[in-house]
């Protein structure tokens, strides 16, 4: 199981990897991969935080580094004239206050960050992880995802 779910991850973190060369031109198709990036990482995390999984160290690591990678590159997605298209999630707040917008981009990248420098040890650990990592998630969400 702890091998489905690094290769699961490391699966997804190549594809964006490849996705995000692949879509130069389209920015919006970058960040939503990146967005599922994210979202199966913090998925991977809850399942462990929950005990649906079994702690599995090296999951949570890539899972970690899901959130952490995705969200360092993930401001950089968002040029003008990609406001629209691609059914965009993107509020038009983003491009208003970009600083802020990227303030907190950062603050989830570095929160990863900080969790990947001592990796939760067991499943009570993953799930203050999670309280940490979603509270940051939240808050970006509320102010520059539109709801649908």
């Amino acid at each position: 199981m702890r091998l489905k779910s690094t290769v699961v991850i490391g699966a997804v973190l190549g594809c964006l990897s490849f996705s995000s060369a692949f879509a130069q031109e389209e920015p919006q198709s970058a960040r939503q991969a990146q967005m599922k990036v994210v979202g199966q990482s913090m998925k991977e995390l809850g399942a462990i935080a929950k005990g649906e999984k079994p702690y599995d160290g090296a999951a949570v690591k890539a899972a970690l580094e899901g959130v952490s990678t995705s969200m360092k590159a993930f401001p950089d997605q968002f040029p003008a004239g990609t406001e629209t298209g691609m059914e965009t999630e993107a509020a038009p707040a983003i491009w208003e206050k970009t600083d802020d917008f990227r303030a907190k981009s950062d603050k989830l990248a570095a929160e990863a960050d900080t969790l990947l420098a001592s990796v939760p040890a067991d499943q009570a650990g993953v799930g203050a992880a999670m309280k940490a990592l979603g509270a940051t998630c939240g808050d970006c969400h509320e102010t520059y995802r539109l709801k649908r």
